[in-house]
């Protein structure tokens, strides 16, 4: 039954494109201290989804000097409370037959546990426990820096990751996104003396207003909101609010370039994109570029990969942001040599959708491809909850997801030559190469 309500969902898309990509009803609620509860029944017999959804990312790492606390808290929350040590919940979280986990990014924080519906109501009291009353030592907080430290330092033995990182640092000179979700090396090493802004930043953004409660599976929304206020019911508001900094207008291209022997050469071409927007369909249509561009049905994909055998890979994206981040498009190549070809192809590229040589076939492929694929992916509590957070995090309202695959649908060839016209531009590029010359040669 499932099934067919995904497949009659697609159908509709198809035909009418008015019908919503998910096809389970979204219950919203929000309590008077600010947190918000989503609730999404799924015939899912026993099991349940649960995700906690903090609006906090390394973007609201203001402070210099202060970069890399939204990730530590990620490691931080898992070391236990007064009442629920490190070892008791753990023990506590095995018993319910759930498995927990966290990521960070640059706009949020994700905490998620999937278990038996059973023990909803302890995995509520749990995580009401560690949100509401984290506590830890010095002696924890310094152990647990060391620990990011040495997450950080074994991260950055890739090239890639240590591309990422200069890219990012070049692309922005004032916007928090200038530094990586892992923070500038320099204030992990001097994060163990930092415990007193620690408890600063928790105090901040680890409130009621800042948090989404979302689940997903074999509960209903009236348990799910009772739940939230029995144990969330009391959690204090706050009152700060991030000032991010404003990125200036880029007006020249910029490089950033690392030399490394015996490693794949690597092209990496980075333009100056808008945020995630409702409002608008730019996010919507150049994500449907990237996937025309330089996806493995793509003609330059074959001719530079297949054919032509200059590049390992070709790939490209957009990366959902609450503020104006990056479109990239990457190659691994065969040989250094072979660097200013392989950028010339991808900016021709480029320049031919800007003047309307699009494949309409392939646009509407890549449209119904985006649409079946998402929701021929919504099999699990986890996978829905998964996906419900993202446009939770990015827009503070779970429901936009379905606005957004609207969007997807509507983009059309005007909108491509209008936001590649707009966006990919030589005045917002930021070039980022790897190779075993001290500096390639792109011309």
């Amino acid at each position: 039954m499932r099934l067919l309500s995904i497949l009659l969902c697609i159908c509709l898309a198809g035909s009418s494109m008015a019908s919503d990509i998910l096809p389970y009803q979204i219950h919203q609620k929000e309590l008077p201290n600010g947190l918000k509860v989503v609730s999404i029944p799924y015939d899912s017999p026993g099991i349940v989804a649960f995700y906690i959804v903090v609006r906090v990312g390394s973007r609201d790492e203001v402070e210099k000097g202060k970069t890399g606390f939204a990730h530590f808290f990620e490691h931080m929350m898992f070391r236990g409370t007064e009442k629920y040590s490190k070892e008791k919940y753990s023990e506590m979280l095995k018993s319910t037959g759930a498995s927990a986990n966290a990521n960070t990014s640059i706009d949020r924080t994700v905490y998620h546990m999937t278990g038996s519906a059973e023990h909803l109501t302890t995995m509520f009291m749990l995580e009401a426990d560690r949100f509401q009353n984290l506590k830890y030592s010095v002696q924890d907080f310094k152990t647990e820096a060391g620990a990011v430290k040495g997450e950080y330092t074994k991260n950055n033995a890739s090239p890639y990751s240590k591309l990422y990182e200069a890219t990012n640092n070049t692309a922005f000179t004032t916007h928090t996104y200038k530094h990586t979700t892992m923070g500038f090396f320099e204030d992990i090493v001097d994060m163990p003396n930092q415990y007193d802004y620690s408890i600063e930043f928790f105090k901040r953004f680890y409130r009621p207003e800042y948090c989404t409660i979302i689940v997903v599976g074999d509960a209903q929304p009236d348990m799910v909101n009772s739940m939230a206020e029995r144990f969330f019911g009391k959690w204090e508001k706050g009152n700060f609010k991030s000032t991010i900094p404003v990125e200036p207008l880029q007006t020249e291209t910029r490089y950033t370039h690392l030399q490394v022997p015996q490693f794949p050469p690597y092209l990496d071409l980075n333009f100056k994109t808008p945020a995630f927007s409702l409002e608008r369909n730019d996010y919507h249509a150049l994500s449907i570029l990237s996937q025309l561009l330089f996806s493995e049905s793509a003609p330059l994909y074959k001719k530079l990969v297949v054919e032509e055998q200059k590049a390992r890979s070709l790939e490209g994206g957009i990366y959902p942001s609450r503020d104006p981040n990056l479109f990239s498009a990457s190659a691994s190549l065969i040989n250094a040599s072979d660097m200013p070809y392989v950028k010339s192809m991808i900016l021709k590229a480029i320049e031919a959708v800007k003047t309307g040589q699009i494949d309409t076939v392939a646009l509407q492929a890549t449209k119904e491809r985006i649409r079946y694929s998402f929701a021929m992916s919504m099999d699990s509590p986890d996978a829905i909850a998964n996906a419900v957070s993202m446009y939770t995090w990015v827009t503070g309202d779970p429901a936009s997801l379905n606005r957004s695959y609207e969007m997807f649908d509507k983009v059309t060839v005007n909108d491509l030559m209008r936001v590649a016209n707009k966006y990919l531009r030589a005045e917002v590029l930021t070039i980022a190469t790897i190779s075993p010359d001290e500096k390639p040669t792109l011309e």
